[in-house]
């Protein structure tokens, strides 16, 4: 978050009226340059302020960025409404464990509204976080064998597991592999493929020019979700997207 940069203060005089100059008062009853500082401060903060009611007031969503691409038409669709009317984004970090948090809210929503709206999922692994760009390679090169869903979950019920630690866990990704069926040698080409960095970094890039600054970042119908990302507030979005 970028820092913000104060104006330095003034330092008080400690000479206790002793060889200071007497003031005089602005002539004509103006203001001093302290109280008009004061006051400038004191509007700008309210500007703030009143701004950060109003955006709750809207129920903290925004729309993407002008030009972005929250979804592409070749993006991973987990679930899918028919009549198109609710699309929900999710740029995630198999790693995170805010995602992993977030999960069982998503599928249990994935559940209740089976049919009713759109579920998409794009990569957004963070630097931070040793193996998840091995966990999203191999959560493409599944992709590439028509079993992303089968691995998005893997990974996820996993997670306490391999997160957290610098172990390269490469081959325990291998094993899920396995465990899933693939064709081993098909999928580990395709871990180490340009195709499959390319689709990730393009989710990335993706994520990022939307407005996508960390993981789970959500959007609703082309819009950023700003709440954290509960099942209650999720839910919510939901119906009222449904409803409008």
């Amino acid at each position: 978050m970028p820092a913000t940069t104060r104006p330095a203060s003034r330092r008080p005089d400690k000479t206790g009226g002793k060889g200071r100059k007497n003031l005089k008062a602005p002539a004509g009853g103006g203001m001093s340059t302290n109280l008009k500082f004061t006051l400038g401060v004191l509007a700008a903060v309210a500007l703030i302020v009143g701004g950060a009611v109003f955006f709750a007031m809207k129920g903290g969503s925004e729309p993407a960025a002008a030009g972005s691409n929250p979804v592409r038409a070749d993006s991973h669709q987990l679930s899918t409404a028919a009549d198109g009317k609710v699309t929900i984004v999710e740029f995630l970090d198999f790693e995170c464990p805010s995602c992993g948090r977030a999960y069982p809210a998503v599928e249990q929503l994935r559940k209740e509204y089976a049919g009713k709206i759109t579920y998409v999922v794009r990569e957004f692994p963070l630097d931070m976080h040793p193996n998840a760009m091995n966990a999203a390679a191999a959560a493409e090169a599944a992709a590439n064998q028509g079993r992303f869903e089968a691995m998005y979950n893997k990974l996820f019920t996993t997670q306490q597991a391999w997160g957290g630690q610098q172990t390269d866990h490469a081959k325990t990704f291998d094993g899920y592999a396995e465990e899933l069926g693939l064709d081993m040698a098909k999928f580990r080409a395709d871990v180490a493929s340009q195709q499959v960095r390319d689709r990730i970094e393009t989710d990335r890039t993706d994520g990022a020019a939307a407005g996508a600054r960390g993981t789970p970042t959500f959007f609703v119908n082309g819009k950023l979700f700003e709440p954290a990302a509960t099942y209650d507030n999720l839910k919510a979005a939901i119906d009222t997207a449904l409803a409008g």
